[in-house]
């Protein structure tokens, strides 16, 4: 069974990158800069969704990896209860255990009595349904994601800054270079990491070449 990776932040003070890699990390990097008396604002965006996250960083060190730690350990937990919640019984024959959720779904009467002609079934049906459709609109997903991600970090971070609605229009109408020129001025740290939360993972660690 494939692990899942795990999340990872970035953190600026202003429009300076200070921190990037694991939660700990960024909140130790966070709890430095406030300390220093840093005019800011210091905030950590989770990297996966570009929004910023609130972190308590009062305390020691040990105090604050003790806390996300633990906060971490809960919803691991938590998480391991919801898997441990399905049916675990014996199963007919044929029906292998699939970790399925049983959800509501609400249908017209000729959608059930479609599915209900498919082989294997409603559920079986609706399964190779969504497959399809995940396939098929991976690569729209995709992008729809990252142009998410971007805009919630350049709102957050750079909604002040010159060209910034220009930017947003062509980062949703999926024209990057035009996005690359359009926040050519702004802070580096803040156009390099917007562009990489923007790109396809193939080109997201990409730089900006020096002018």
């Amino acid at each position: 069974m494939n692990e899942p990776l795990p999340k990872s932040y970035t953190s600026f003070d202003g429009h300076r990158l200070i921190a990037t890699g694991s939660l700990q990390a960024n909140a130790l990097a966070v709890k430095r800069a406030r300390e220093s008396g840093t005019a800011g604002p210091v905030l950590i965006f989770e990297d996966a969704t570009g929004r910023s996250v609130d972190i308590d960083t009062r305390g020691s060190d040990e105090a604050i990896v003790a806390r996300l730690t633990a906060a971490a350990l809960a919803e691991a937990e938590l998480s391991g209860q919801r898997d441990a919640s399905e049916p675990t019984g014996p199963r007919g024959r044929g029906r292998p255990k699939l970790g399925v959720v049983p959800r509501e779904v609400t249908l017209l009467p000729r959608h059930w009595e479609w599915l209900a002609r498919q082989p294997g079934g409603a559920s079986v049906a609706l399964r190779k349904l969504v497959e399809e459709a995940r396939r098929a609109n991976s690569e729209k997903d995709r992008i729809r994601l990252a142009q998410e991600r971007a805009f919630h970090f350049m709102q957050a971070i750079a909604g002040d800054l010159p060209g910034f609605e220009e930017a947003t229009r062509a980062l949703f109408a999926n024209e990057l270079p035009r996005v690359r020129n359009l926040i050519a001025a702004w802070p580096r740290d803040v156009r390099d990491h917007a562009m990489r939360l923007a790109s396809p993972p193939e080109l997201a660690a990409g730089r900006f070449d020096e002018q």
